[in-house]
């Protein structure tokens, strides 16, 4: 006579600087599937965890930047490899929080592996679109090329946990940011089981944080940290990211909000989005003296 066995029920944390801590505060809150139903308790993120990301992404920043962009590609390539060996997982896992086919699932996961080896193919290749030689009359050469921001605050957008996350988030690091990435409230399995599956791609801790939890807790701090160089609101509400907006405004380089109606991550992608989070430096050098 056999016993039924009884499934191991996983435990969602937060991905903080390479390591899966649960929240400071201890909390948690409850994700249902597309019928209502139990799915998970994940770990709901506070301000402290916020700052912890943001010290663990400001520390990681220096070395990614440093990579060399083939060396970056090699990294998000590795990341493709990685969600498409682990596809039928993923595919249960859109499909219970956000469709309702396995067949539907399979085609979010298919683009969302065809996602990462785009922006890994244009690792190496912004600086030629974003870079110029530029014409001066004297004896010297001036050259632009583009360089990261830094630490940038991502919002991922909210309908869409996984391909909606891969298309903001892989934009912001291939040209050499980190990121501090607030998930789907509603979704976000998804999302920090491919935090689980960066930590083993050979992407370096604190290249990409990934946090659960209410945006309304989460999102005040992060717009307001002093030490985040952008931010990206594609997945935020209206409300809030008008609120995010002003408290960026004093400190914040770069603020990237899509006009109404327009998710723009969804859109066949295009540098655009890369070249949201670049600044230009431009050097001068004499020459024939």
């Amino acid at each position: 006579m056999s016993a039924e066995r009884i499934g191991v029920r996983k435990t969602y944390k937060l991905a903080i600087g390479g390591a899966f801590p649960r929240s400071e505060s201890g909390r948690t809150y409850v994700v249902t599937d597309t019928s209502g139903q139990f799915l998970a308790n994940v770990a709901c993120a506070s301000r402290k965890d916020v700052r912890d990301a943001v010290v663990a992404a400001r520390r990681a920043q220096p070395g990614w930047a440093a990579a060399t962009p083939y060396n970056r590609g090699q990294v998000l390539y590795r990341a493709a490899e990685m969600v498409e060996g682990r596809r039928d997982q993923f595919v249960d896992l859109v499909s219970l929080g956000e469709t309702t086919t396995a067949e539907a699932a399979g085609r979010v996961v298919d683009l969302t592996v065809d996602r990462l080896v785009w922006y890994a193919g244009w690792a190496d290749k912004v600086a030629q679109v974003a870079g110029a030689v530029n014409p001066v009359a004297g004896p010297y050469f001036t050259f632009s090329v583009p360089q990261p921001s830094g630490v940038v605050g991502v919002v991922a957008p909210q309908e869409s946990s996984l391909l909606g996350f891969v298309s903001v988030v892989a934009a912001v690091v291939v040209t050499g940011n980190t990121a501090v990435v607030l998930a789907s409230e509603a979704h976000p399995l998804p999302a920090v089981t491919l935090a689980e599956t960066l930590a083993t791609s050979d992407v370096p801790g604190g290249v990409v944080n990934v946090l659960t939890g209410r945006l309304t807790d989460t999102l005040p701090t992060l717009a307001a940290h002093r030490d985040v160089d952008g931010l990206d609101l594609c997945g935020a509400p209206p409300d809030l990211a008008t609120s995010a907006e002003h408290a960026a405004a004093d400190h914040v380089t770069r603020v990237l909000r899509p006009s109404a109606g327009d998710p723009g991550w969804s859109e066949v992608p295009t540098p655009k989005r890369m070249l949201s989070f670049v600044e230009t430096k431009t050097v001068w050098h004499p020459m024939g003296i």
